[in-house]
């Protein structure tokens, strides 16, 4: 799981906008200004014969300061990514 749902920083984020952006998820925010400090992105990729998924998870960030439940609150009633 992305840890951007539980950062302080989440609805301004250029990287998780970008995240976002992969995912074809509406954005929390369309003018992110803050630039996160050395983000770690998996890429997940699986395929199911011609089907190609990828998955983009931040999974690290020099950034990050835990604010919990902060995706929730912005979407509240909406499934948390994952």
């Amino acid at each position: 799981m992305c840890i951007c749902v539980n950062c302080h920083y989440v609805d301004r984020c250029l990287t998780y906008h970008a995240v976002e952006e992969q995912h074809q998820q509406p954005h929390l925010t369309e003018t992110p200004d803050f630039e996160a400090t050395e983000p770690t992105i998996n890429v997940n990729i699986r395929s199911q014969g011609e089907i190609i998924e990828m998955e983009f998870d931040v999974v690290g960030c020099q950034s990050f300061q835990q604010e919990q439940g902060k995706w929730i609150r912005l979407r509240p009633g909406e499934l948390v990514p994952t």
